[in-house]
């Protein structure tokens, strides 16, 4: 007999990134958003920070009659919000929250926290205040419209994104205990420490522990909202069975479900539209390059890219610029190469004397001093990156076949070299590479191969391990996805795969290349929400499963 799945009525879901866009969190929520809506429409509340405070949000439209009007009430009893829509595919309610107030209460909410839940806040810093503060105010948004929409007779679902929400959640289970709640971690802050300190995750995480590891790493208070989140939280969740085990190893809690990223693809254009865009950013890219270079560029030449966050270890940055390095030397290589490193880095100011060159609409035939990046960066002479063109000598040279480009800005439309958004630039590669060494799901690749651009990854991927399921194999470039085995010690064997993948796809026939783009095109789609909304009705109903009990 199947017994029907309980549905919340009402969602409330709270992130750093509803209405501001940081990270890869933002592509999660905004481009599920629509598909929950269209099931339960306005009762789908996102909460988010008030970053914007008196400027306007490009993400955000403030629209006060929602909620029945609550805002003036919310606001007369000390409740600084706003509400409006989401500006996304569904446009969701959005309640942004000022959570500046709660600083002057941050200890008597800590030691509350420490009572009731255990929770280690004395050695928090950096950004580990502002993240419990907001996600404090977040809490009392929705006692609040829980209290005015009376809401104690309907199934109510709270979904808290990361350990930046937990604090909040913890506040709901302790006064609204009516309330099932959903908690994601999207990356342990205990794994992500231990990568990105040098230190081997995988084989040895098995003997890890936690809560040691976190005292070592300094980040005990944020390890300890996370812990005791996933402990007392309905639904303990994550995105990939990598950062699953990784929980159960390091938190020491099973994940009751595992919610796998999806999006939707209504930001890919169609047909016509699709070549166009894919043309205009091909022609971008080459007159660029033609500035920084001195060279021009036929479009026989291939265009690769990696992106994502400055994390030069965890995503496999390193490994990326050492398989370029080697692709110099690979006599097999039978087209010119633009490689694109497009991650956002401590940028100072676009570069003036390519500015004049882009203005000027000429064609030029020597290099500009420095011929390796876009914009100027405030710690050059600290910089990772450039860092490692400098030990190999990647200075794009006027014989190298392989040239690199430093793009260390975020590509939003106004960065004054590219001026177009990342979308209509990712469009124009022929190849994207994401060689992670820590990456919980990955949405690059999946964006990759929606705008059908073939990508390398790696089975330390979420996103990776997900396309060899579908294959049931290791995923091959053939395939749209090629999926590299990587591990803690075989660093220069990956880096030693890339190459070759890039010298076999430059000598692919064109028949070959369309039937990779075409298999890229038609594995993104089987990661559209609508076939992963499940899983998230699978947590919903194990929270409200619980919650009925108590």
């Amino acid at each position: 007999m199947n017994i029907k799945k309980l549905f919340p009525e009402y969602i409330f879901e709270s992130s750093w990134e509803v209405c501001n866009k940081v990270g890869g969190i933002y592509t999660v929520l905004s481009t599920r958003a629509k598909t929950l809506h269209d099931m339960i429409g306005d009762r789908l509340i996102f909460i988010g920070p008030d970053c914007w405070k008196d400027s306007e949000s490009p993400y955000f439209e403030a629209d006060s009659t929602l909620l029945e009007n609550w805002e003036k009430k919310a606001k007369a009893e000390g409740l600084k919000v706003k509400v409006g829509r989401w500006k996304i595919p569904g446009n969701p309610i959005s309640v942004l929250v000022d959570f500046t107030p709660y600083y002057e209460r941050k200890n008597e909410i800590y030691a509350e926290m420490w009572e009731k839940y255990h929770v280690d806040s004395l050695h928090g810093y950096g950004d580990y205040d502002e993240a419990s503060m907001f996600s404090y105010a977040a809490a009392l948004v929705v006692e609040n419209l829980y209290s005015y929409l009376c809401l104690s007779s309907h199934k109510v679902v709270y979904h808290a994104n990361e350990w930046m929400c937990g604090l909040g959640m913890l506040y709901i289970n302790n006064r609204l205990p009516k309330i099932g709640t959903v908690f994601t971690t999207h990356a342990t802050s205990i794994g992500r420490s231990i990568a990105g300190n040098n230190k081997p995750l995988y084989d040895y995480l098995w003997a890890y522990n936690g809560d040691q590891m976190a005292n070592e790493l300094n980040v005990e208070s944020k390890h300890s909202i996370e812990k005791q989140s996933a402990i007392y939280a309905d639904a303990f969740t994550t995105v990939s069975d990598i950062t699953a085990r990784e929980c159960l190893e390091l938190i020491g809690k099973p994940c009751d479900v595992v919610l796998p990223n999806g999006f939707e693809n209504d930001f890919v254009p169609k047909a016509a539209a699709f070549t166009k865009k894919r043309k205009l950013a091909r022609q971008k890219i080459f007159q660029i390059a033609n500035c920084i270079l001195g060279e021009t560029f036929n479009d026989d030449t291939l265009v690769i890219g990696t992106s994502g966050r400055y994390e030069f270890r965890n995503k496999g940055i390193d490994v990326f610029i050492e398989s370029m390095n080697r692709l110099l030397r690979d006599s097999r290589l039978n087209k010119k190469i633009i490689a694109l490193v497009e991650v956002p880095g401590w940028v100072g100011a676009a570069r003036e004397d390519l500015q004049k060159r882009i203005a000027s609409g000429e064609t030029f035939d020597t290099a500009l001093d420095y011929p390796v990046i876009t914009h100027w960066l405030n710690n050059m002479p600290h910089d990772s990156v450039l860092d490692s063109l400098k030990q190999y000598d990647m200075w794009n040279h006027k014989e190298d076949k392989v040239k690199i480009i430093f793009i260390p800005c975020y590509l939003n439309g106004a960065d004054g070299i590219f001026n177009m958004e990342y979308y209509d630039l990712v469009i124009g590669n022929d190849l994207s590479i994401y060689p992670s060494y820590y990456e919980p799901w990955g949405y690059t690749p999946l964006e990759s191969i929606a705008f059908k651009v073939p990508c390398v990854t790696t089975d330390l991927a979420g996103f990776g391990v997900w396309a060899n399921t579908v294959k049931g194999a290791p995923s091959e470039i053939e395939d749209g996805v090629k999926t590299i085995h990587r591990t803690d010690y075989n660093y220069s064997e990956v880096a030693d795969t890339i190459k070759d993948t890039v010298v076999k796809f430059a000598s692919m026939t064109d028949a070959q290349v369309k039937k990779a783009r075409s298999a890229a095109d038609k594995l993104s789609k089987k990661a559209l929400w609508s076939e992963f909304i499940s899983y998230y009705e699978e947590a919903y109903d194990i929270a409200l499963t619980k919650a009925s009990k108590r």
